[in-house]
């Protein structure tokens, strides 16, 4: 199983849960970001751990192909740098938070990007046909 496919068939279900979440749930999501922007030892704990997730997967999967693989490729340098934004410009994020926080409509942009990036993923993920 290539790279890409075991990325994909991991990233692919945990972003349809997330967008699935998301739908149902967006008054405790509201609440969590409300608290994490509350807390900077939240911050720094998101900076640190996506600057871990971030770099895996761009040491793993840093593909410049013009195909599905660049989604995982970008979700690896998007997260690097949401990571370093939150441990050196965490004001920044505060301010995203309040922003998110005053438009309900930001949520349910949120839940269908993570609707399409799953489905995405797992379609290609799933529907590879992996050795045995």
């Amino acid at each position: 199983m290539t790279a890409s496919i075991f990325l994909a068939r991991l990233l692919g279900p945990m972003y349809l849960v997330l967008s699935v979440a998301l739908f149902l749930k967006p008054q405790m999501f509201r609440t969590v970001l409300r608290d994490f922007t509350a807390s900077a030892a939240l911050m720094y704990l998101a900076g640190f751990f996506g600057l871990l997730g971030g770099m895996a997967l761009i040491l793993v999967h840093n593909v410049w192909s013009l195909d599905w693989r660049i989604v995982i490729t970008l979700l690896g340098w998007i997260a690097l740098v949401r990571a370093l934004i939150a441990i050196f410009r965490s004001e920044w994020i505060l301010k995203a938070g309040s922003v998110i926080l005053e438009h309900r409509s930001i949520f349910l942009a949120a839940a269908v990007l993570n609707l399409l990036i799953g489905l995405i993923l797992s379609f290609y993920g799933y529907s590879a046909q992996s050795p045995a």
